[in-house]
Order: structure tokens, then C-alpha cells, then sequence
């Protein structure tokens, strides 16, 4: 799975890192709701449609933030690791 292409290709980035480690470094266009917010703010995640790529520092976090979403009912979530491996 290329997952700089999906999101080339108009896909949101979900970045489940917290808000400081987000401030200090982003993709351009990704959204960020840390992971221990993700279930208080389902709605808002399912707002981001499907497919949806998660990334976080390593990927640890967005594994976690994956099964949460998936198990809100969206079908397609990837764990795309490290937000750096995207740039």
C-alpha cells in the first residue's frame, strides 16, 4: 500500500500524536486528534471519511487509534507508522 499516494490522491491523514509533538512537526493538510482523544471524538474522525491513514511517531499509537476506529464502524484505516516516512 502506497500511502503517500493516497493521500496525494485527496485521502486524510489522521495524526494521533499529541498536540505538542504535532506543533513541532506536521504534514501539511494532516489533522491531529491524539489518540486518547479518539474515542470522545469518533464523530469527528468518521467526518474524515474513509479511507483514512493514521500515522503517529512510530506507528504504536495509530495501531491503537486503527482498532478504536474500526470498531466505530470504518471499514478502511491504515496504519501508515511514522509521520516522517510520509514526507
Amino acid at each position: 500500500m502506497n500511502y503517500k499516494e493516497l493521500i496525494s490522491g485527496g485521502v486524510k491523514l489522521l495524526d494521533v500524536r499529541s498536540e505538542e509533538e504535532f506543533n513541532e512537526g506536521h504534514i501539511e493538510g494532516s489533522v491531529n486528534i491524539p489518540v486518547n482523544d479518539v474515542q470522545s471524538r469518533i464523530t469527528e474522525v468518521k467526518e474524515l471519511g474513509s479511507p483514512l491513514v493514521v500515522c503517529c511517531l512510530s506507528g504504536g499509537r495509530a495501531g491503537v487509534a486503527k482498532a478504536l476506529i474500526e470498531a466505530a464502524g470504518v471499514k478502511e484505516v491504515y496504519n501508515a507508522g511514522g509521520w516522517e516516512s510520509l514526507l
